[in-house]
């Protein structure tokens, strides 16, 4: 029952969507950020032929609409009872549809695919890559512009939508025809869950998605008109960009029974960067879930990479633009769940024990790429692979050895965001289903060298799209409130002095990240085509 204030007025919620790369969560938020009620599904990847991640469209839209009813339902409170409805979503995963039917016309394909690697390698390779380099180089050597340097260095990558997206239009003969009779609409996740929720009315997105699909220009804040002409995209297909609060318009009636206003939508890295309360310069936050996300918050300007952090808008609130820096490794949930399916342990639970149970790894190294290496090193071929077994590794070896592993490419995330950010470091919150492990978190301090935080809540996405749409409704007022609202901190700090002879914090690894990226080298360029 909600709390009757004034004798009339009942209490008031806010939603929350999460829509990861596993599941898709939905959490009904009271005043003091607290949960009143939940629901989770799965998400189930498909893959039609090797390197093809794709999602069903059908599937997410019946997912979405079951876990806000089921939620709604958890909390014990009725659907007009909720103020606003906030969208987390995974970023650079995209379909096509016909702006008339709103039917897809081809599946989500997801921001893990393969298939435009080898279009990605070769446009790198390219002339015409080559001379925008050049004449980058120039540009930046006469105005001494920042942009033009990250522009002289610019590689493509296959995680962004960009080439995924050149591929659709070259092998989907009923997107070109739609797209020749001007009924093609293109969206990521949020952007189509908007069409669907308002029936059609609304094609938009926010800054902080449409910054992560690669074909967005983050300086001058629109789609990159010169990049789509690169490559042949029609700017026609994309969506209105809008800010990350914002009044996207009203789930249609016939949803859920009553219009629920979009109050925000923001991409999940960027929303879990807000959850974490992250908002001064210099914060950082990783988030350890399918895979790593290390952000960093660069305050107005975007940043200019030269070693494979992205420059991200992490949200437009008001006037008001954060951008962030962001490195990431894929692959770290995806590791530990392999681990599981070859029944290394039964309960992820176990694993910490598990590792602290031997004092090393028995020179054993795991390289977490089953979808190639991001940076700093960018092989989107690299291979998984154990490496260094022998007769006397154990189960609890060569689990110790895949949680090392997320642990050294934080350290090697951490590492190129010091050198190239150059901004003092703040504060450093960790969050994601994988910082529930101990022995990651202290490894993580120890290589680190300094304090770690790791929230009680883990769930910070959807905590970040909720109070985005409750600032924006006047549910909560300041930042400086949701400040207060965080639950207490589990601190890691890097332990103890340093052994006889052993210099820096974590200093014993120093021979076992050697070690480990060897491994990573010898792991790379594997896959070609045969």
């Amino acid at each position: 029952m909600g709390s009757q204030r004034n004798g009339f007025k009942k209490e008031c919620f806010i939603l929350s969507v999460d829509v990861g790369t596993t599941s898709i969560k939905c959490h009904v938020y009271d005043k003091e950020a607290k949960i009143r009620g939940s629901c989770s599904t799965k998400v189930v990847p498909l893959y039609p032929e090797t390197g093809h991640v794709e999602m069903d469209p059908d599937a997410l839209w019946t997912g979405f609409i079951t876990v806000v009813t089921r939620a709604v339902q958890d909390a014990g409170v009725q659907m007009r009872q909720i103020e606003a409805l906030g969208i987390s979503t995974q970023r650079a995963t995209f379909t096509t549809w016909d702006r008339r039917t709103g039917v897809p016309f081809h599946n989500f394909i997801s921001w893990q695919d393969q298939r435009a690697a080898d279009l990605v390698k070769s446009w790198n390779r390219s002339c015409t890559m080559k001379a925008i380099h050049g004449v980058m180089k120039v540009v930046y050597y006469l105005t001494r512009q920042k942009r033009s340097l990250a522009a002289s260095l610019i590689v493509f990558s296959a995680q962004h939508v960009t080439f995924r997206l050149v591929w659709v239009l070259t092998h989907y003969k009923q997107v070109r025809q739609a797209l020749a009779e001007g009924n093609c609409c293109f969206g990521t996740i949020d952007t189509w869950l908007l069409f669907k929720l308002t029936k059609g009315q609304v094609h938009a997105t926010d800054y902080s998605n449409a910054s992560a699909t690669g074909i967005f220009d983050s300086y001058q804040m629109c789609w990159s008109g010169f990049l789509c002409s690169l490559v042949s995209l029609p700017l026609s297909i994309f969506p209105k960009v809008e800010n990350t609060g914002h009044n996207f318009g009203s789930t249609d009636s016939s949803i859920f029974g009553v219009p629920i206003p979009i109050m925000s939508v923001i991409a999940d890295q960027q929303a879990a960067m807000f959850g974490e309360c992250c908002f001064d310069v210099g914060d950082v936050k990783i988030t350890m879930g399918t895979g790593t996300f290390v952000d960093i918050n660069t305050g107005r300007k975007p940043h200019t990479s030269v070693a494979g952090l992205y420059p991200l808008v992490g949200w437009k609130i008001g006037s008001e633009v954060v951008y962030l820096a962001e490195g990431n490794a894929a692959d770290t949930g995806t590791a530990i769940k392999w681990a599981q399916e070859l029944e290394l342990f039964t309960d992820v639970q176990e694993t910490s024990d598990m590792a602290s149970s031997v004092s090393d790894s028995d020179g054993v190294c795991f390289v977490p790429s089953f979808s190639g290496l991001q940076a700093p090193l960018n092989d989107p071929k690299a291979c998984a692979s154990l490496m260094g077994l022998k007769p006397s590794t154990t189960k609890s070896h060569l689990v110790r050895a895949i949680l090392e592993s997320v642990a050294f490419r934080n350290k090697q995330l951490y590492e190129i965001m010091l050198r190239e950010t150059h901004i003092p470091i703040t504060k450093i919150r960790v969050d994601g289903g994988v910082s529930t492990n101990d022995f990651v978190m202290q490894l993580t301090a120890d290589l680190f060298g300094r304090k770690v935080a790791r929230r009680q809540h883990c769930e910070m996405s959807c905590l970040g799209a909720a109070f985005v749409a409750g600032l924006e409704v006047g549910f909560w007022r300041t930042r400086e409130e949701l400040k207060k609202l965080q639950d207490s901190d589990e601190e890691f700090l890097p332990r103890g002095p340093p052994k006889e002879g052993v210099s820096s914090p974590g200093g014993e690894y120093v021979p076992v990240l050697q070690y480990w990226e060897r491994a990573l080298r010898r792991s790379m360029n594997w896959y070609s085509k045969p």
